[in-house]
């Protein structure tokens, strides 16, 4: 997994057919998908329950690019080793999610995938400048955690602005997670993000039977992306 700040598109396969996720992820990489998001829920952290490390360890033979593991849950120093040897090559947290933010971030490069810290709508960013050696992405969450669908939250584009400026030089993503469609990809793009998680807008109206669909959602989102780079 090379660094680059080109503009990248992530599925969530939250939005895929949960009775076909091999082809759903074959279909929306052949399609053009950069990254494949995996959004773990464990219905204490977020209102809402998803996938264990054992579904991402069957997830992991069928990604070809990057799998990208989001933990919404509680106490995640409990599962990154579970989900690193799952081949996650990067596991995102969040700072309230356990006592020792800065222990976390070191495991999980212990562990051998890369670090990721996630920011929920209402957390501050005042803390994220003591963090910055020790993570390799910024998800910037543009809704609130737990479910899919939901609308992109404006105030989030001053917050990837910020983040953005506090970087500096450093080689690390900011992911924007959350209501992200081509109306806002652009903005978001212009602001500082990179990566771009979307689920409906990849999979709305799409199908393994019809993946070409996928693709025309992709290249929408890649060519609103591209307008703000």
């Amino acid at each position: 997994m090379t660094f680059d700040r080109s503009p990248k598109i992530a599925p969530s396969i939250l939005s895929a057919d949960f009775a076909n996720f091999g082809a759903e992820i074959r279909a929306v990489e052949d399609q053009g998908a950069d990254w494949v998001h995996v959004d773990v829920m464990d219905g204490h952290f977020v209102p809402n329950i998803t996938f264990g490390a054992v579904a991402a360890a069957a997830f992991r033979p069928h990604i070809r690019t990057v799998m990208d593991v989001h933990l919404m849950v509680a106490r995640p120093d409990d599962w990154i080793a579970d989900f690193a040897r799952a081949g996650a090559d990067v596991i995102t947290v969040h700072p309230e999610s356990g006592p020792h933010i800065h222990r976390t971030l070191q495991s999980i490069r212990k562990a051998g995938a890369k670090a990721g810290l996630a920011l929920n709508p209402g957390t501050g960013l005042d803390g994220v400048q003591w963090l910055l050696d020790d993570i390799d992405l910024i998800c910037v969450m543009s809704v609130n955690p737990g479910f899919g669908g939901q609308s992109f939250i404006p105030a989030a584009l001053p917050r990837i602005a910020a983040l953005r400026a506090m970087i500096g030089d450093r080689p690390i993503h900011i992911e924007v997670d959350g209501g992200v469609v081509p109306d806002n990809a652009g903005a978001i793009i212009a602001a500082g993000a990179d990566v771009l998680v979307a689920g409906s807008a990849v999979f709305k109206g799409g199908s393994t039977a019809a993946p070409e669909v996928y693709g025309r959602n992709i290249a929408a989102l890649r060519a609103a992306a591209r307008s703000g780079a």
